[in-house]
């Protein structure tokens, strides 16, 4: 990965150097499938995002969280969507959005870095493997060209390491670079293959037509405060790369560790859902224009749940098992996916926790399998070593 400093010019763009073999120019054709993987990092409280009402024991279980400012928005059987999620329930509506419910990873601690190691690295415990799930499947791709994949932070995040190609990009408050400092770059960089390929593409990236100084989706900031602008302007980019010939996009969101005032309706977790619901709009609407939605996966997932009792201080503690969303047009959605194990303290985990009943390596080998198209052979030695007896989810259109 070339530092930041060499390519100051657009300081937020780094370019990692092509894996050996690797076209530099290459990219996605326009009928490719598209997958972005939204990390939410500090652990979702499933059950706060996706409550389930019907369930018998779920007032009780939840206490003050079982409240909500507005009437939670119906889903199928027991479950509903947190009302600040309107427009992830519009695309639920519209069959482009599925939830999976009691989720989680085989790992049942509750360490937020081993789980996100786990959660990245796609093993069965923290530290087992040392690159991604997804930079894995990006080397094992069946496709005929090798998959372009961005990083909307500052470093590629542990999910993308691997041999395949990888870009980063974050926002930069620094001013746009003189011409002449440009210039003079590219005859320092002469000399150097690595660096001089690395400048072209960033410039490239950087002066590329349809990278709109107005992005898709940004006029609707005005009503959002400082933490969904920012998700909204990164679900915006994202789009815009794979509109230009990434076939990946990796994104994350912190800030979702809820150990206290959980519902306050000006929270850390309220102002989290907000901004996802906005962020995620944002995205389908770029990529909505562009004619590539229906080719589009997007993944939502956390490290781990939450306890369902509320503790002492109205938040909830580490848990285990949650939720997580998969849209597109690509996805048969209108569905909650859960093998459901009940509230009631007999029903959780050590007494405390929403029990896993679906492995999320479930959700993640048709998306990788049949979306990315994936050699099964690969996934099960090497993307995921070790999930080859899992069932797949039926979470993709025919």
């Amino acid at each position: 990965m070339l530092a930041a400093p060499a390519l100051a010019p657009w300081s937020a763009l780094a370019v990692a150097q092509p894996a050996p073999g690797a076209g530099a120019g290459s990219a996605a054709r326009a009928d490719a499938p598209r997958l972005v993987f939204v990390i939410l990092r500090g652990g979702l409280d499933g059950l706060t995002a996706v409550p389930a009402p019907g369930d018998p024991a779920f007032a009780e279980a939840r206490g003050p969280l079982a409240q909500f400012a507005a009437a939670p928005l119906a889903l199928q059987g027991p479950f509903a969507l947190n009302p600040l999620l309107p427009q992830l329930h519009a695309l639920y509506g519209r069959g482009e959005l599925a939830v999976v419910h009691a989720t989680g990873l085989p790992y049942r601690e509750r360490s937020h870095f081993d789980a996100q190691q786990v959660l990245e690295s796609g093993g069965t415990r923290p530290y087992e493997l040392a690159t991604g799930w997804l930079g894995r499947a990006l080397a094992a791709s069946g496709n005929a060209a090798p998959m372009k994949a961005v990083a909307l932070e500052t470093a590629v995040p542990l999910v993308l390491r691997g041999p395949a190609e990888v870009d980063t990009w974050a926002p930069s408050v620094l001013p746009e670079p003189a011409s002449e400092l440009v210039a003079r770059l590219e005859v320092m960089y002469r000399g150097d293959p690595a660096l001089a390929q690395a400048l072209a593409r960033a410039r490239g990236l950087h002066e590329t037509p349809g990278m709109a100084a107005n992005p898709t989706g940004m006029g609707a900031l005005g009503g959002l405060g400082g933490g969904a602008r920012a998700a909204v302007t990164l679900a915006t980019k994202a789009a815009e790369f794979l509109q230009r010939g990434s076939q990946v996009a990796v994104l994350e969101m912190g800030g979702w560790d809820s150990h206290t005032n959980q519902a306050a309706p000006q929270g850390a977790t309220s102002n989290n859902l907000r901004a996802l619901d906005a962020a995620l709009a944002a995205l389908r609407e770029g990529l909505q224009a562009a004619a590539l939605w229906n080719r589009t996966v997007v993944l939502v997932a956390t490290e781990f749940g939450r306890e369902v009792a509320v503790n002492g201080n109205l938040g909830t503690d580490h848990g285990s098992g949650g939720a997580a969303f998969v849209l597109g047009g690509a996805v048969a959605g209108g569905r909650v996916l859960a093998d459901w194990p009940g509230l009631a303290r007999k029903d959780r985990y050590e007494g405390r926790d929403l029990r896993i009943t679906t492995d999320l390596r479930s959700l993640l080998r048709p998306l990788l399998a049949e979306h990315l198209r994936v050699p099964r052979a690969a996934l099960d030695a090497t993307v995921l070593p070790g999930s080859a007896a899992l069932p797949s989810l039926a979470v993709l259109r025919g």
